[in-house]
């Protein structure tokens, strides 16, 4: 079923809508929940926790790319889950890794909460994104929304590991120049 469809399931609060959901986007909700939390069940129930918010949400939502939606909610569950049961512990893996590696360009607290500052933050992250070369911004979508480790990325684009961590330093210090030049940064 395509996603139009299954967006007009969940407009006619049809209860199959969840089940096409999870047919066609399951396996997708389940990886980014696993990738981020690299436990088994926590990323079953993200990915159920998924289908519950996205029928809270549609309607009155009305989604332009419903596998994008879906990421994006699967993805913020996961990584509440993530503060929620390793905050305490020390490290965390690769999550907690990415997360620490991006707090140096990002501020991320009270500053930033109202949406109008959000969505100006999300904007000038994707301009930044487009002004990369394809290669740079496919690494840094894959580490820092995606979470996968240093030598996956590695395998992935054919590079050593010591060329992967170089590329996301340089685009990290380029990100941390860009905003602020943008004025997000002091």
């Amino acid at each position: 079923m395509d996603d139009e469809k299954i967006i007009e399931l969940y407009w006619a609060r049809r209860e199959n809508a969840i089940s096409e959901t999870k047919r066609k986007y399951g396996r997708y909700c389940y990886s980014i929940a696993y990738r981020i939390l690299k436990n088994k069940e926590d990323a079953e129930e993200c990915e159920n926790d998924t289908y519950l918010d996205v029928w809270n949400e549609i309607p009155p939502n009305k989604p332009q790319l419903f596998s994008s939606f879906l990421g994006m909610i699967t993805r913020r569950i996961s990584l509440d889950r993530f503060r929620k049961h390793y905050a305490a512990k020390r490290g965390g893996g690769e999550t907690a890794l990415s997360l620490h590696e991006l707090e140096e360009c990002i501020t991320v607290g009270k500053s930033l909460d109202e949406e109008i500052e959000e969505r100006m933050l999300a904007k000038a992250i994707s301009d930044f994104l487009r002004a990369l070369s394809e290669t740079e911004a496919a690494v840094f979508i894959l580490r820092y929304w995606h979470f996968h480790s240093v030598t996956e990325l590695a395998r992935i684009f054919a590079f050593s590991e010591s060329k992967v961590k170089m590329m996301l330093k340089r685009t990290r210090e380029k990100l941390r120049f860009y905003l602020e030049s943008e004025g997000f940064l002091i």
